[in-house]
């Protein structure tokens, strides 16, 4: 069987299982995302192990369908900044800022902390903690359009927390890189690398803000008036793409966080909701079934055994704890309420493609061992996999409030199964 014939089998299995997977799950009042988590670690090396069939070997599909997932985060935190409204967002700021300042902080101190107890080197113990520091709130955001609250006083707190930690992650390991691990006369440069990357996420956040509130809804509406078949839509994929690829390349920030602030740009235009009935289902239907699948794909529990599973025991349990320490916190400093900062906290819990991100970094430059980046891919997993208990938990156990914007999303009554 050819490569492309290969693609085309493992796509038609993984979307079925992703969506059968994710409809049993609404069945037993679980949220969907639940299901295609663990049917993608019964189908990965843990259990079934999928890409190693003869019939399924090649390594040019399972490449391709990895890429996908990627794409997938992409398209989901795109959705996710449609539901935002931008002046809600912008009245947690304070919540914001010190949620996510705290919850970069804590993990970095526990992580380090924790490492060391296992007799790791102290810049190894240093980057585990930077690597616990990293949050992806796509599995949260979806869980939270699920239940209905991502629009909340924690949803959007969450949302824009998990924005300032984007940036505080990627600056401290900018510091660590440049200072901690770049060798003889590395500190006469740091400042200088510093500077360049605080200079850089200025940059492009002042670029994509600008082009968002002054150029997009003017091209958004010279487009619907053309003659092109979804015009608005592919502008709109087409420019998630862009602000994506931008925020890697001209900001060193994640791309989900490119992509999600080119959701929130055009949730500002008076195109919304067309963008946002095509954008659903072109991503619900293939890409994000493919992007949580993947996530139970790359991980082989098989590999660990005697001391690196009590490891990767206490580095989960760290990644957890620091988050809704930290975040939790820093929410209540910001005046939520005790119950709120804890939703919030547990909202960050996940962690994701920006904490691998930086794994693999830490790999490449020697700074960790295929071990430690195994117990990183397990520790992902476990807080992916925990994260919509925690929060449906969390969310059944609030009282209705006044003041809080719910939104009720077409995938949640669907069921995005």
């Amino acid at each position: 069987m050819t490569p492309i014939l290969q693609l085309l089998l493992e796509l038609a299995i993984l979307i079925a299982a992703a969506k059968g997977a994710g409809y049993v799950a609404t069945r037993l009042k679980q949220p969907s995302v639940l299901g295609q988590l663990l049917v993608g670690l019964a189908l990965g090396p843990s259990l079934i192990g999928l890409f190693e069939w003869r019939l399924l070997d090649s390594a040019l599909s399972h490449e391709v369908i990895l890429d996908l997932a990627e794409i997938g985060v992409i398209f989901l935190m795109f959705v996710a900044g449609l539901e935002v409204d931008i002046q809600d967002m912008l009245k947690t700021g304070r919540v914001a800022i010190l949620a996510g300042t705290l919850g970069v902080i804590a993990p970095i101190l526990m992580g380090t902390a924790g490492a060391l107890l296992f007799g790791k080197a102290l810049p190894a113990s240093i980057f585990i903690g930077l690597i616990l520091s990293a949050t992806s709130v796509s599995i949260s955001a979806q869980t939270l359009l699920e239940l209905n609250v991502l629009r909340s006083k924690e949803g959007l707190a969450l949302l824009g927390a998990a924005v300032a930690d984007d940036v505080l992650v990627i600056l401290a390991l900018s510091i660590f890189l440049a200072i901690g691990a770049g060798g003889a006369g590395a500190g006469s440069n740091a400042a200088g690398d510093i500077a360049i990357v605080i200079a850089k996420m200025v940059l492009y956040f002042a670029g994509a803000v600008g082009v968002g509130l002054f150029i997009l809804p003017r091209l958004a509406d010279l487009v619907h008036r053309l003659r092109i078949s979804e015009g608005v839509v592919a502008l709109a994929i087409v420019v998630m793409l862009l602000y994506a690829l931008s925020a890697e390349v001209v900001g060193q920030l994640a791309a989900i966080t490119g992509a999600f602030l080119a959701g929130v740009m055009f949730g500002r235009t008076r195109h919304r909701e067309e963008i946002e009935r095509g954008m659903h289902t072109l991503s619900y239907a293939f890409f994000v079934p493919l992007f949580l699948v993947s996530i139970g794909l790359e991980a082989d529990t098989r590999s660990l055994a005697g001391s690196g599973v009590l490891f990767a025991v206490v580095i989960a349990l760290v990644a957890v704890l620091s988050k809704v320490v930290g975040c939790g916190l820093g929410a209540r400093l910001g005046g939520m309420s005790w119950a709120q900062a804890g939703r919030v906290g547990l909202g960050m819990v996940s962690r994701g493609e920006v904490g691998l991100i930086v794994a693999t970094v830490g790999l490449r430059r020697g700074l960790i061992d295929e071990t430690v980046f195994v117990v990183v891919v397990i520790m992902v997993l476990a807080t992916t996999l925990v994260t919509p208990f925690l929060l449906r938990w969390a969310f059944a156990r609030r009282a209705p409030e006044s003041k809080e914007i719910t939104y009720v999303a077409e995938s949640a009554r669907a069921g995005d199964g």
